[in-house]
């Protein structure tokens, strides 16, 4: 049976795209360095098909866009290049990628599959009617979203999809495709995300970027949640959390039955401290072969794919682009009250200080306004969270 392609969902700025650069072909230096979850996965050109951050393209440019930051900017939209995306497209795109015999590791946001602002749900217009899956290896599966001929359990021909979109599912993809994918999380705490993130929609970044207001909307934790938790319920993921698996002696179980998806979150923080062991982890969680050389890509033809895949969202990646490898971070100490040191981790004062004195006042603000919104959500993801 052939695997199913990994779905890495996260949110903006949370190492994502470094950790690609893995499989597909980061030193991460400073606070804004974000995109080391994709990188790694670059370096896999043999087995796999990296899609970089895909649904955007419908989210922000297609007729069935759900975001409004180029509503009215029909120029800005053109430019993209995708202004013909639809969810469709975007699904047929990853049917033609996977009969290449790779399997498919996409990453992409949460909150491109979900409506804004907790707006109500109803499946893609473009996914009425489905008629070939992904990663079936031309086989046709006729999942049929017809609401003239669909019918309930009930016989009163109320659509399956209809239903489960007015219900509980998040998304506009309909539950069928969606379990088509095997789902992992990635995360990091607002505290870092949200700054970044701001940062690419103000000068000198959002010339290069063509995000020129920062959307709160868009931090995408509150998506990644219900995504989480939708999933969760179906089945799709769970019970057991990767990493942190123990059988009666107390020794860690490598893998759920068979048929079974563990749950697999990834904190950024984590993955910065011990990208070795973290890689592992996730490799053996989702059925991949871990090698170290993974987290090194340093060749030019590294840096060509890098460049080709990260071309359409110019300017978010600039620090994953410049790194060649994925190495433990080291943190500045601070002294504890037993004569010993432990990290040091900054204060809300310093932290709303920091603000202040790179973004202004009013920044800073907006910055610790969305920060603590997204709190709670990250910290329910985060005990998930795989431990190594």
């Amino acid at each position: 049976m052939a695997q199913k392609p990994i779905f890495v969902a996260t949110h903006p700025r949370a190492c994502s795209t470094a950790f690609e650069r893995v499989c597909s072909d980061f030193v991460l230096d400073g606070l804004y360095s974000t995109d080391s979850k994709r990188q790694v996965f670059m370096t896999r050109r043999d087995a796999l098909n990296c899609v970089h951050e895909p649904f955007g393209d419908a989210f922000y440019y297609g007729p069935e866009r759900l975001s409004k930051r180029f509503e009215d900017d029909e120029e800005g939209r053109k430019r993209g290049g995708f202004t013909d995306s639809t969810y469709q497209t975007i699904l047929d795109r990853f049917e033609k990628e996977g009969a290449e015999g790779k399997r498919l590791f996409i990453k992409d946001m949460a909150y491109y599959l979900v409506p804004p602002d907790k707006k109500s749900v109803s499946i893609a217009p473009s996914l009425s009617r489905i008629e070939r899956g992904v990663g079936t290896n031309g086989n046709e599966q006729h999942l049929t979203n017809d609401r003239t001929n669909a019918k309930s359990d009930d016989g009163k021909g109320t659509n399956q999809l209809e239903q489960s979109a007015k219900s509980s599912n998040p998304t506009v993809i309909p539950e069928a495709i969606l379990k088509r994918f095997h789902f992992t999380f990635l995360i990091r705490h607002p505290r870092s995300s949200i700054p970044s993130y701001y940062r690419c929609t103000i000068p000198p970044l959002d010339e290069a970027t063509g995000f020129y207001n920062f959307m709160p909307s868009e931090a995408g934790y509150d998506e990644l949640r219900r995504l989480f938790d939708y999933l969760r319920s179906l089945g799709e993921i769970g019970p057991h959390v990767a990493g942190q698996i123990e059988n009666k002696t107390g020794h860690k179980e490598a893998a759920e039955p068979a048929g079974k998806v563990q749950i697999c979150v990834i904190d950024a923080d984590d993955l910065l401290d011990r990208p070795n062991e973290i890689i592992e982890t996730f490799c053996e969680s989702v059925g991949m072969k871990y090698d170290p050389a993974m987290l090194v890509w340093d060749s030019e033809e590294d840096l060509r794919h890098a460049k080709q895949d990260f071309a359409k969202w110019n300017g978010f990646h600039e620090d994953a682009l410049a790194s060649s490898s994925l190495k433990p971070r080291q943190h500045e100490l601070r002294a504890n009250s037993f004569g010993g040191k432990k990290k040091k981790v900054k204060s809300k004062h310093e932290e709303d200080a920091e603000w202040h004195k790179t973004f202004g006042e009013e920044a800073a603000k907006i910055i610790r306004e969305t920060v603590d919104a997204n709190i709670s959500d990250y910290e329910y993801l985060k005990q998930f969270a795989m431990k190594v």
